[in-house]
């Protein structure tokens, strides 16, 4: 199994809750894009890793200049983000070990501080599964009656939010989401995949402001976050 993780970042979405003029990873923050950030964060934890970077095929946004990785490759997205990462998967087949640890990260979380990455990967380095970084839930948990009323509350023990990124081993990670595709199990994130084989992902806990940008305010929430991760050296090793 190599040292160096395998990195797919799924950039294939349109955005549309965004509601503006292109991808809601080519928006502005700081300066920059979002998908830049994202990269950038990645390639900190990682500076050898291989990157597969999956974006749709009429996008005319991208600029290479923003990969900081040497060794990297544009892959085709899919419909949905699963089907995005098994084109990743399936454009490494040649060179991954069925062994080899692979991490799926959004592009949309520019926010992912260098300390989280690299502790997940030091708690999957050596795991037989793999696993998630995740937040325990710490809100009240409303569930709706259908009609916009509250019908219970939920218990919030044990419950986690999902974050990513998500590490699997690359044959197990592979095997789950064409399972899940050939038996129309609808997957949101790696981990259910993996979880419909039987399997138990590990739970990493992972920090609270490592936020999915998915709506307009979000991208005002992540330029005050990275503004005080950069201010604290602990979260990150360099300004990005």
């Amino acid at each position: 199994m190599s040292a160096a993780p395998w990195l797919v970042v799924p950039a294939a979405g349109r955005g549309r809750r965004m509601g503006a003029d292109r991808p809601k990873q080519y928006l502005e923050l700081h300066g920059r894009p979002v998908l830049a950030h994202t990269l950038a964060r990645l390639h900190q934890a990682f500076p050898a890793a291989r990157l597969c970077l999956c974006l749709d095929a009429d996008d005319r946004h991208f600029d290479p200049a923003w990969v900081p990785f040497r060794d990297w490759r544009r892959v085709p997205g899919g419909a949905e983000r699963a089907d995005s990462v098994i084109h990743a998967l399936e454009a490494i087949a040649g060179e991954a070990g069925e062994r080899d640890l692979v991490l799926v990260h959004d592009v949309a979380r520019p926010c992912v501080t260098v300390d989280d990455l690299v502790r997940l990967h030091a708690q999957l380095v050596d795991d037989p599964v793999g696993g998630l970084l995740a937040a325990p839930v710490a809100d009240t948990m409303k569930r709706d009656d259908g009609a916009g009323r509250v019908r219970a509350t939920e218990s919030r023990e044990g419950l986690w939010h999902a974050l990513t990124p998500q590490g699997f081993r690359y044959g197990l990670l592979r095997r789950a989401l064409r399972e899940a595709r050939e038996g129309g199990i609808p997957v949101t994130d790696e981990a259910s995949a993996v979880e419909a084989l039987g399997q138990a992902p590990r739970l990493v806990a992972g920090r609270r402001d490592n936020l999915k940008i998915t709506h307009p305010e979000d991208l005002s929430l992540a330029a005050l976050v990275l503004a005080a991760q950069q201010a604290s050296p602990s979260t990150t090793e360099e300004s990005t």
